[in-house]
């Protein structure tokens, strides 16, 4: 029997061993302690196959890696839409690259998809500038104090998905922090 589509997807890329580029995987399970029907959350290694997998034929994908920048502003958080950009060349423009294990990074999943016809209808990536991408399990302070604004900043696009969907959910109801 196959399930019902979900209306979003919110992949969390990176490595929970790597420092900072475990925000993607700390975004993840902030928001397990979220009421959020129809959305889909995926911790992820940023491989472009199951990038593709993950967000095809989902209406909403927010994609949220850690990434290093130069100059640097640890915790920083910057927003791009990516369906608002030619199909024909669907990359993230940033002045940084993708932080930790992933040495293929979103950019190139958004060509491999956009050749295979593999994009979702709206992609939304965050990218968080990250401190230390070294060994070690726990984020450092500035990436640790921009978690909530970036929980709230996810929470904020699948309001906006769900209100322009024009379905009623808990969370549309009775606010984004829902549980």
């Amino acid at each position: 029997m196959k399930t019902a589509a979900p209306a979003a997807v919110v992949i969390g890329v990176g490595n929970e061993y790597r420092r900072d580029d475990g925000i993607g995987p700390a975004l993840v399970a902030a928001l397990e302690d979220h009421w959020l029907p129809g959305v889909r959350l995926v911790v992820a290694d940023g491989e472009p196959a199951r990038l593709m997998d993950d967000w095809a034929d989902v209406p909403l994908a927010v994609v949220v890696d850690a990434v290093v920048c130069e100059p640097s502003a640890p915790g920083e958080i910057h927003r791009t839409d990516v369906s608002l950009r030619e199909p024909a060349d669907p990359v993230v423009e940033t002045h940084a690259h993708s932080a930790g294990s992933h040495s293929l990074g979103i950019p190139d999943a958004l060509r491999l998809a956009g050749a295979l016809d593999r994009l979702p209808g709206r992609l939304v990536v965050f990218a968080v500038e990250a401190a230390d991408v070294g060994f070690g399990t726990e984020l450092t302070t500035p990436v640790s104090a921009a978690l909530p604004r970036l929980v709230e900043a996810v929470l904020g696009e699948l309001l906006t998905n769900a209100t322009e969907r024009g379905k009623p959910t808990a969370a549309t109801a009775a606010g984004r922090d829902v549980r």
